[in-house]
C-alpha cells in the first residue's frame, strides 16, 4: 500500500541553509542532522565506534566516516590525532577551518536532503541483501561508483537489491543512523538497466522500512551531482542544507597516548 510520508512533529524540518548566523543576528540551535556521523557513532551506531574523547570513526572496513563532536573545539582535533595517528589521512565533514599544522588534501561540497513528501512503499522485486551478497555488491559499486562501500558496510542497516536473470543490477540501503533518522545510501543501477526506474523503486522501498520503524529518511549527494539531486527532489526529498567535506592530513609527530576501545561486534539481525 502506498503512503505519503511527512516529517514527524518530533523532527521538524529546518530551513535550508548552512547553519551559520542569520541576518537577524540569531544563531539557530544545532540540529542533529548538522553532524550526522557523530550523532550516529555517539548513538545508535556506538557499537561500531572507535573513539577517543571528542573524535570517533567507523572501523576502516565498515565506513570511511570520521566525526568530531564539535569541529570548532581544538580538543576534538587533538583527539582525532590520537585516534588516527600523526601524518594520517582522515575525512572530516562540516569543518570550515583547520587548526595550525593540519593540511586540507581535498575539499568537496555536498547537499543534504530530507524526506518531506516521499511515497514510500515496499517493492515485490526487491530482496534483502546479506553478507553472502557482498562480492556482487562490491562489483556493482565498482562499476557504478555511487560512493564508498566496504566489505562490512552492509552491517550498518538494511540493503535491498533487484536482480535480473540472477544478477544484481540495482541496490540501495541504509548507512548513517542519527537517533530518529536513517540515511539512504549506495543508490546505484547497472548502466544496462538505467532508465527503468529501479533506483526510485529501491529508494521508496528502503524508505518504507525506515518509516515502519518510526524514523525519517534523509540522503546526501555531491553538490555537483545535479541529476541525482533533481531526481531526489522530484520524488519527495527537500534540500535541507549544503555542507563541506574535507580530506585532511593530521600533523606529523607522535600521537598522544590513548586507548581506543575495540568496537563491539554487531548484534545478530
Amino acid at each position: 500500500m502506498s503512503t505519503s510520508v511527512h516529517p514527524s512533529p518530533s523532527h521538524p524540518l529546518p530551513e535550508p541553509g548552512d547553519g551559520q548566523e542569520s541576518g537577524g543576528g540569531s544563531v539557530p540551535a544545532p540540529h542533529i542532522l548538522d553532524n550526522p556521523a557523530w550523532a550516529s557513532l555517539d548513538g545508535p551506531h556506538a557499537r561500531f565506534a572507535e573513539r577517543v574523547g571528542r573524535a570517533a570513526r567507523y572501523p576502516t572496513d565498515v565506513s570511511p566516516f570520521t566525526a568530531l563532536a564539535d569541529s570548532t573545539d581544538p580538543r576534538a582535533w587533538d583527539d582525532l590525532v590520537s585516534l588516527v595517528g600523526p601524518d594520517a589521512l582522515a575525512p572530516v565533514s562540516g569543518a570550515t577551518h583547520l587548526p595550525d599544522g593540519w593540511e586540507a588534501v581535498r575539499r568537496g561540497q555536498g547537499v543534504q536532503l530530507v524526506d518531506t513528501s516521499l511515497r514510500a512503499e515496499p517493492d515485490a522485486e526487491a530482496v534483502r541483501l546479506t553478507r553472502a551478497d557482498v562480492p556482487e555488491i562490491l562489483d556493482l559499486i565498482a562499476r557504478t561508483e555511487p560512493g564508498p562501500f566496504l566489505p562490512r558496510t552492509i552491517e550498518l542497516g538494511t540493503y535491498l537489491g533487484i536482480r535480473r536473470e540472477g544478477r544484481l543490477v540495482a541496490m540501495a540501503g541504509e548507512r548513517l543512523h542519527p537517533p530518529g533518522w536513517r540515511e539512504i545510501s549506495a543508490v546505484c543501477t547497472d548502466a544496462a538497466y538505467r532508465g527503468q526506474g529501479l533506483a526510485t523503486r529501491l529508494v521508496r522501498a528502503v524508505a518504507a522500512g525506515i518509516r515502519e520503524r518510526g524514523e525519517t529518511p534523509f540522503m546526501h549527494a555531491a553538490a555537483a551531482n545535479t541529476g541525482a539531486i533533481r531526481l531526489y527532489e522530484s520524488i519527495g526529498f527537500t534540500l535541507r542544507r549544503r555542507s563541506a567535506f574535507l580530506l585532511v592530513r593530521t600533523p606529523p609527530g607522535p600521537p598522544r597516548p590513548s586507548a581506543v576501545p575495540k568496537p563491539q561486534p554487531p548484534q545478530a539481525g
